[in-house]
């Protein structure tokens, strides 16, 4: 049975894994292991307690067998706004409706932390029309850019009221 759960400190280098083999995937031959793990440390998932949970955020991993198939989290950005990070999941547990149940969990911590939007950001939109499609169906609208990453596609989601 698969569940999610937040990420336990033994759980990281999987969840880092799961990040790593699905970049890899959608870069398809653009991008080598090395030169991913040089543009992304994900240090924020190696420190995920003082980068997540430390800061009125949460990091959850997707397990099917005690194996990390998933990820997921919701960090501040400013005490109203949230930023959805990590989702990443393998390709035999994308399309089941995993994604949109771990959204939700993340959604109603979010809302409960007192949040009242959250915002992500897409480093292709071509390559990730995926990513996209799921976004749009959750009631993402496009944004001016938040940040200085490298993404360039930015959204933002209005929180309901408890």
């Amino acid at each position: 049975m698969v569940k999610i759960l937040p990420i336990k400190k033994h759980q990281i280098e999987q969840a880092k894994q799961v990040v790593l083999t699905v970049s890899l995937e959608i870069w398809q031959g653009e991008i080598s292991e090395e030169e991913f793990k040089r543009i992304d440390s994900m240090s924020d998932i190696t420190n995920v307690k003082s980068h997540y949970f430390d800061h009125n955020g949460l990091f959850l991993v997707l397990i099917d067998k005690d194996k990390v198939v998933g990820t997921g989290g919701i960090r501040q950005l400013e005490a109203k706004i949230c930023e959805l990070k990590r989702m990443w999941f393998l390709k035999a547990y994308r399309g089941q409706g995993l994604g949109q149940k771990m959204t939700q969990k993340l959604f109603n911590f979010a809302k409960q932390a007192g949040y009242q939007k959250v915002r992500l950001d897409l480093a292709n939109e071509e390559k990730q029309f995926q990513a996209m499609r799921f976004y749009n169906k959750q009631g993402f609208y496009p944004i001016e850019r938040y940040n200085d990453s490298p993404c360039t596609v930015f959204r933002e989601k209005l929180l309901e009221k408890i």
